[in-house]
């Protein structure tokens, strides 16, 4: 993982005083998701985390992320509560600022 990508996971976690469970971190180029993908995607260089969230923790990421530093932020939170997350990346090559839904 990427020391960055820590250092701002560590400083959202420390801005909502409560743990971050971390339902995807990094991904092998051989992954499942990783491997359809044309390349390998920020989860398998140490860019991404998907956080497993929803509700008003969910919103107080999306509120605290951008003040720390994320510029690329995915947001999945349809269907079981289970499944959604919120994913944040410090990947260098993707457009940036970028917030996109799953």
């Amino acid at each position: 993982m990427q020391s960055a990508l820590l250092d701002k996971l560590q400083a959202l976690r420390s801005q909502l005083g409560q743990p971050l469970v971390v339902s995807s971190g990094y991904r092998d180029p051989s992954h499942p998701l990783e491997a359809r993908k044309a390349r390998p995607g920020a989860h398998a260089y140490g860019h991404a985390v998907d956080l497993r969230c929803d509700g008003q923790l969910a919103y107080l990421v999306l509120s605290f992320a951008p003040r720390i530093g994320f510029e690329r932020i995915g947001v999945a939170q349809k269907g079981a509560r289970s499944s959604r997350f919120i994913h944040l990346d410090t990947w260098p090559d993707g457009p940036s600022p970028a917030v996109w839904s799953y």
